[in-house]
């Protein structure tokens, strides 16, 4: 399970992203020294500069609120699915109440 860091390490990290970037040989070098002075992982600090390119639209892909949609649409449709089965199983039950061979 992912561990919920505050936003604001994030928008730190981003920002420090933005503006100290430049001074490494690459993204992932960068995100490795700000994880770091952070403490959080280098990975995710890299993942949230992906993220924040897809939402600014300089890099293609799902946005976050695609995503966030996403992920909503996936719990309602399986919610929906649970209620199907439930009523599947009540619907077999009073059709057995309801059959006179079974009386």
């Amino acid at each position: 399970m992912p561990k919920n860091i505050d936003p604001e390490v994030k928008a730190r990290a981003l920002r420090m992203l933005a503006e100290h970037g430049g001074e490494y040989s690459s993204t992932t070098a960068a995100a490795a020294a700000i994880a770091k002075k952070l403490g959080v992982g280098r990975e995710t600090v890299r993942r949230w500069a992906v993220q924040a390119e897809v939402d600014g639209g300089r890099r293609p892909g799902a946005s976050s609120a695609e995503l966030a949609e996403l992920k909503r649409l996936k719990a309602e449709n399986k919610r929906l699915r649970e209620d199907v089965e439930v009523l599947k199983a009540a619907t077999s039950f009073f059709v057995g109440e309801l059959d006179p061979r079974n009386r």
